[in-house]
Order: structure tokens, then sequence, then C-alpha cells
């Protein structure tokens, strides 16, 4: 099972989005040297609490302070975009970084309705519901990169298994996907660029020293989760303020929020929990996505789960 990243770049209370990209190129540095197989930047628009807007911009520096580490989007939201434009970027960045560049699509708008109609350039209507032609013209595009197909709903898993491309189920958005990945595995249709199907699965994970601890960090994250569900944006706050707000919910926090799934624990019950879900999903790999206030504690859940996987030491052995 190959372990991947997925950065949303989360901005922590009291700094700034250059902190949280910043932070990124010093986590893509150490994933890099953990031995993580791919470096996936998500992309999100009108949120205090999440740095990176444009995947593509970002793609080429964490590139440049990597050495081995495939680089992508998860994803490029191809509905707010013409498909030249995002093949003509990610050949650019293939070009740049030859066989390192992964091109992940999501339809999803990554954004409020308000936000999303702003990113249209034609305003006068709304923007037609055409992703499906959308991904043909993209994959019409030779030159590109490797394209996968991202989603938490029966209809992407309908589209990855007719274009015959990578499907990634995002757990940590809908758990409980399994049937959706089953579903893609018994349809697939082999495509010239990928005979097999292949299913990665993003999943919420927080490592670390002790279970205690790990629930600990992983209130921030529930706090900017409830606040979100509740309409409220904010960016991540400390794990104090976050525990004083989450006493208020009168649940234990390991069980919020509702219907999302967080791994949190020690590197063994983490490494356990990922391998489990992977079993479930079938899945090849496994990225791994997590928000914290302190970009220490974020780095040292990464260097901790690496461990606990043997990362390092499996590529060393590979080479």
């Amino acid at each position: 099972m190959q372990l991947n990243v997925l950065d949303q770049c989360p901005i922590a209370e009291g700094s700034d989005a250059g902190d949280a990209l910043r932070n990124t190129l010093e986590l893509a540095r150490a994933a890099d040297q953990l031995g993580y197989g791919r470096y996936w930047l998500a992309e999100h628009h009108g949120t205090p609490g999440l740095a990176c807007n444009s995947p593509e911009v970002m793609i080429g520096p964490v590139a440049s302070v990597t050495s081995s580490i495939r680089v992508g989007s998860g994803g490029i939201m191809l509905p707010h975009y013409s498909p030249l434009k995002v093949a003509e970027s990610f050949t650019m960045l293939n070009a740049l970084f030859p066989g390192r560049i992964d091109l992940g699509i999501g339809r999803a708008p990554g954004t409020s309705a308000k936000i999303a109609f702003a990113l249209q350039r034609d305003r006068r209507q709304p923007s037609p519901d055409d992703f499906r032609e959308q991904m043909d013209e993209l994959l019409g595009y030779k030159q590109i990169p490797e394209v996968s197909l991202l989603g938490s709903s029966a209809q992407s898993a309908v589209w990855a298994a007719e274009l015959g491309l990578p499907y990634v189920f995002a757990d940590f958005i809908h758990p409980g996907g399994e049937a959706i990945t089953e579903y893609y595995r018994q349809h697939f249709r082999p495509s010239p660029t990928l005979r097999e199907p292949r299913v990665s699965v993003a999943v919420w994970a927080l490592a670390s020293d002790t279970d205690e601890e790990a629930l600990r960090v992983s209130a921030s994250a529930r706090m900017m989760l409830l606040s979100l569900f509740r309409g409220r944006l904010i960016p991540v706050p400390s794990v104090e303020k976050a525990l004083a707000f989450l006493a208020h919910e009168n649940v234990p926090i390991e069980m919020l929020p509702a219907g999302r799934r967080i791994i949190t624990g020690s590197p063994e019950r983490v490494r356990e929990s990922l391998e489990m879900v992977a079993k479930d999903y079938g899945a090849d790999e496994v990225f791994v996505v997590n928000i914290a206030h302190d970009p220490a504690a974020r780095l040292r859940c990464y260097e901790l789960i690496a461990n606990a996987f043997r990362l390092t030491t499996s590529q060393t052995s590979s080479i």
C-alpha cells in the first residue's frame, strides 16, 4: 500500500496565507524525505482557513523543493475552468518536472455558490452542467500528465469507470463509500492509459506520540469543521480554544463532527486504522489528510505515520 499526502494548506489563527504556503513547502520537503509517494494540493476558494486557491500555482514550488515524490492537484475543480487552459498548465509543469506531475480532477465547487458564481467569466447565466464533456475534451489533449478523478459520490465512480481513470475516493468527506468504489471496479473500462482499475482513498488521520495527545490536537480541525457545517468559516483555532468550544457540545470530542471519520491515536493505532480502511476500500494507495493549528504538530504527525509504516526503510530497500 502506497502512502501519500493530501495537503489543504491550513491557515492557523494568528498567521496568514503566506505562512501556510511556506508550511506546505516545509511539509513537502519532509514528505519527500520520509518516503511518501505523492504530494497533492487541494483547491479551495473564499475561506480564511485554507490557503491554496490554485494548486497549479503551488505544484511548481513544491516540485522544486523535492526530488522524487510525485506532485499534483487534489484536485483541480474543472467546472470553473477551460479544459485547454488546464491542459496547458499541466503540460508546462510536466515539461519542467517530467514523470513527477499528477493531474487530479474534481467536480465540486470547492467553495460557496456565491464565490463559484464569481469565478465564472460569463455571469449572465448559470454555468452548464457539462462536466463529462469537459473531461472528454481534457483527455483529448495527449501531452497532459496522468489524470485521476476525485470524488465522494456515486456519479464520480461512474465517470471514472467509463473513462478508465484512476479513482480517488474522499472518505474524509463521505466515509463509508466502499460500495461506490466497488461499483467503479466492477464497471471499469480499460483505457489507453490504465488497463486495470486503481482505487485510492483519502482519509483524515492524525498521529501523536500518545492516543490522548492525538485526540487533543485534533480538536482544532473538529471545531473548524463544525463551524463550517454551521455556516461560519474560520481559520484553524488553537487547541485550547477548540477544546473550550467543543466542551459546550456535551458530546465526546471523538464523536465530533457527526458523520465524519477522523482517525487519531498513537502511530501504531493510526497504522492499524489506515490499513483497515484501505482493506475495506480495496485501495492501492491512501492519502493522509489532516489539519492542525501547530505546523510542527502536523509535520510530526506525518513523520510518525511514515515511521509506523517504515516508509523510509521501504524506499531505501527498493533502490
